[in-house]
């Protein structure tokens, strides 16, 4: 954020210390290897590298490590495989659409070995008990931001069944908080520090999502037995929803169960490890069988969850990276990244701009809204068709930075809108240093011709300035 001296023309900010920041944002982006998308078999990995097994925890499809196909290569009931998450296995191996391993060792993204994400479609953390390495939340962070799927199974606050400090909700967090591809709420929300001790939280109406409403069956509701849940934030990630909530509780707190994008990928996250429980498992383990439970409907829910987040299924809930029918899979946005000067984009005079005031994210041209310290209003639009049948993603860049001092008044605004909808406003009170990664569902626009456009309306004093770069808008 700048000091709060006037100007009437744009601001210099290439300071030493702001263009490391911008640097060292750009160096977040990583691999770019993009994850493996199923044909006809869809490949989902488990992970069981962070104490999913400590305690009476058996969060495992077998005890065959990495492939379940070596205990048996046919199972007909989930006795056929051994572990806490077996009915969950061979319900999906016995689809014949599916394809599982589990992972036993350091996650990574864009390596060798068969269990690197790259090869996979989706990822399950049951109740991670263990921090995942700097290395490790690079490689899903961006796993997930180039269309994988992320499935986060959490446990209520103080269940640190190894006794190394952590539990699954501070791990889940940290992963999310403090990762080096985007640490600022990525996915739209927060879990909860909470340990509730019982309940059956219910689904919301919604016949369209392919969650609630999928080929597994219907969900109602789920299980709480010692869970937490997730207080929603859509102004960070609009695509962030809400699927199943404790009775009491609705719009952004209370979720047990919510799904959102990021990049090109999907999100789920479910409150409690409870519901994923089959009862059966290894010697000396006490477990609980929720996914029987006949007061909910947890295999249905999780089951759902998998196909949409693996892109068996696709539907308006979230956005991301799967995506069924005959879509292509796509970037449509001309000229995503400015590199082309003012080409292609509708623009107001000077905001496409390679000026040195203001780093680009990546490469040298940017959008520059605002930033002259007077009333001004800038613009930038194009307008894109998208296909029918196809699950979209907008994502792009944003920096802010301004000369206002004011923590409560959002004197200048950026507005962002796609056709009629507006899908965000960002003012002078997001101002941070670096750039932040946005992402918006915008399924909702298949088989239209929409405009995406950005609104920059700048007040009387003090500048600000609003800097979007390596835009997308990503169909599958």
């Amino acid at each position: 954020m700048l000091g709060s001296s006037r100007s009437r023309h744009r601001l210099t900010t290439a300071l030493a210390g702001f263009a490391l920041l911008v640097t060292g944002a750009a160096l977040q982006v990583g691999t770019a290897a993009a994850p493996a998308h199923a044909a006809t078999t869809y490949r989902v990995l488990f992970d069981d590298g962070h104490a999913e097994e400590a305690g009476n925890a058996d969060w495992i499809i077998s005890t065959s490590k990495p492939d379940p196909l070596a205990q048996d290569s046919s199972p007909s009931s989930e006795t056929d495989w051994t572990g806490a998450l077996s009915s969950w296995g061979v319900a999906l191996q016995k689809t014949g659409s599916y394809s599982m391993k589990t992972a036993t060792s350091a996650l990574t993204y864009g390596g060798s070995s068969t269990t690197d994400l790259s090869n996979f479609d989706a990822l399950v953390l049951p109740e991670p008990n263990t921090l995942f390495t700097t290395a490790e939340k690079t490689a899903i962070m961006n796993f997930v931001k180039n269309g994988g799927g992320l499935f986060m199974i959490s446990d209520h606050t103080g269940a640190d069944r190894n006794s190394d400090g952590y539990d699954a909700v501070e791990i889940l967090n940290d992963l999310m908080t403090n990762n080096s591809v985007d640490s600022t709420d990525p996915f739209g929300f927060s879990i909860d520090s909470l340990d509730i001790s019982s309940g059956y939280p219910a689904a919301i109406s919604d016949s369209s999502d392919p969650v609630l409403h999928g080929s597994f069956g219907t969900v109602t509701k789920s299980l709480i037995a010692d869970g937490t849940t997730a207080t929603l934030k859509p102004s960070d990630n609009s695509a962030v929803k809400g699927l199943v909530y404790r009775s009491g509780y609705s719009g952004n707190t209370g979720a047990f169960f919510a799904t959102s994008t990021f990049g090109s990928g999907r999100v789920a996250f479910w409150g409690d490890s409870s519901p994923i429980d089959d009862g059966t498992g290894q010697s000396g383990n006490t477990l609980y069988d929720g996914w029987n439970d006949s007061g909910a409907t947890n295999a249905a829910l999780a089951l759902n969850a998998t196909a949409w987040l693996t892109g068996a299924s696709s539907g308006s809930s979230g956005g991301g990276g799967g995506g069924g029918g005959t879509c292509t899979s796509a970037q449509l946005l001309g000229n995503p990244g400015f590199e082309s000067g003012n080409t292609t984009w509708t623009a107001s005079s000077g905001v496409i701009t390679n000026s040195s005031s203001e780093a680009a994210r990546t490469g040298s041209y940017k959008a520059w809204l605002d930033g002259y310290g007077s009333a001004h209003t800038d613009t930038l639009s194009q307008s894109v068709t998208i296909p029918s049948g196809c699950s979209a993603t907008l994502s792009f860049y944003l920096h802010v930075d301004t000369a206002e001092t004011t923590t409560s008044t959002a004197y200048d605004k950026l507005t962002v809108t796609a056709g009629s909808t507006t899908l965000a406003t960002y003012s002078n009170l997001n101002a941070a240093s670096g750039y932040v990664l946005k992402s918006f569902d915008v399924s909702s626009l298949a088989g239209t011709t929409a405009t995406i456009k950005f609104t920059g309306v700048e007040g009387s004093t003090l500048q600000t300035s609003f800097v979007v770069d390596d835009t997308a808008l990503n169909v599958s």
